[in-house]
């Protein structure tokens, strides 16, 4: 799931705990909006760790040419 998916996850919990007052016998809404906001933060810190680890960059190697190995 990419940053969008929990950003998407993180806003419909949002309005399914706070905006609506939808009254199921057999499913509490209110709960079901928390539920996914916490699985959408909690995947919004591990794509930030997997992002961290892929930007990590080698410096370049580069190659030293002394004087003795030129040939004039």
């Amino acid at each position: 799931m990419g940053l969008g998916g929990c950003i998407i996850l993180i806003g419909a919990g949002a309005i399914l705990a706070f905006a609506t007052d939808w009254e199921l016998d057999s499913v509490n809404v209110d709960m079901v909006g928390w539920i996914m906001m916490i699985v959408g933060v909690i995947g919004v810190f591990v794509y930030a760790s997997v992002m961290r680890r892929r930007r990590v960059v080698a410096a370049p190697t580069t190659t030293v040419v002394s004087e003795d190995e030129r040939h004039l």
